[in-house]
């Protein structure tokens, strides 16, 4: 879940990987899986779709218990807005949901106005900053 990955734990992030172009998704999903590897394209076990993954660089240890590393992936599910645009987050967004523009390697990213599918606040129409239709 997002509000539980650590900052810590992406400390040795040294790209992230998007599969699809993120400006038109308003949210992505991010976990940290256990990967056997610090780079490439790992496997996708879940509903849905991977959207992106993180590479980890060369000082990233793996568990000594598993051999595996911890690796961000960003991923939808299919009741997501992106498919669901009326669905289950219209409105809202997912717990481990974040606004892909906020995400870099090492940055764990947050929610905004846009990925919650609200109303923009009144700072952003003050500076002129309007959301796209979703």
């Amino acid at each position: 879940m997002s509000a539980l990955i650590d900052p810590a734990e992406l400390a040795h992030e040294t790209d992230l990987v998007w599969l699809e172009d993120t400006a038109g998704l308003d949210y992505v999903r991010q976990s940290l899986d256990r990967l056997t590897t610090r780079r490439g394209r790992p496997a996708y076990h879940r509903d849905g779709r991977m959207v992106g993954y993180a590479t980890l660089g060369p000082d990233a240890k793996s568990s000594r218990a598993s051999g595996t590393f911890r690796r961000r992936v960003f991923w939808l599910l299919p009741h997501d807005r992106d498919q669901d645009p009326e669905g289950l987050y219209s409105t809202g967004a997912p717990s481990e949901a974040v606004d892909p523009r906020t995400v870099a390697p090492g940055v764990k990213g947050y929610k905004t106005e846009r990925s919650e599918g609200g109303p923009a606040s009144p700072a952003m129409l003050e500076l002129g900053i309007t959301l796209p239709k979703a």
